[in-house]
């Protein structure tokens, strides 16, 4: 990966990628099925990020060319607890946490700005070029990992804390 970016910068261009997220050791149970799924709050916390252009969790996509026969997370009991067969769901089955573990990607683009001359026009409609003067990061992937699991940690400690606060409720 440094390879490539570096060659990118050298071409006064920009790349983009994915960062790749696996969270183990959650609890069953955390998220709602309804207003506050735990995989669309992941998605809005992921796509509040800069340069963010998609966001899928457990096979994502790829879903759209299985069948549900394929695609289905069958239960089963393993060590003596009940876990799924597979993680097709990224470890979050209708806006709840099944226990597995979650992983999803996040897509970024590649910086709009660059050192290679582009084409523009100005605000009063002549064409017009510009390049980037100065340092500018040809990728935004090194700096994005750790805010990716920063973001998460702070998505799962509120659904944990959303969670006590019913148990205390409900007692």
């Amino acid at each position: 990966m440094e390879s490539l970016i570096e060659q990118i910068r050298s071409e006064g261009d920009s790349v983009g990628g994915l960062v790749e997220c696996v969270i183990r050791g959650i609890p069953p149970g955390l998220g709602e099925p309804v207003f506050a799924k735990l995989e669309a709050d992941l998605a809005k916390a992921m796509m509040s990020l800069p340069a963010t252009k998609g966001f899928e969790i457990g096979s994502g996509f790829a879903a759209t060319r299985m069948r549900g026969s394929e695609h289905n997370d069958p239960f089963e009991v393993r060590g003596g607890r009940i876990r799924t067969a597979t993680n097709n769901s990224g470890g979050v089955q209708g806006g709840i946490s099944n226990g597995e573990e979650i992983y999803f990607r996040v897509a970024f683009k590649p910086p709009a700005t660059i050192a290679r001359e582009q084409r523009t026009v100005t605000s009063s409609q002549q064409q017009t070029k510009l390049a980037a003067r100065g340092r500018h990061d040809p990728c935004v992937l090194p700096r994005a990992v750790p805010i990716v699991e920063a973001m998460a940690a702070l998505v799962l400690c509120d659904h944990a804390l959303r969670q006590r606060a019913m148990s205390f409720a409900n007692k």
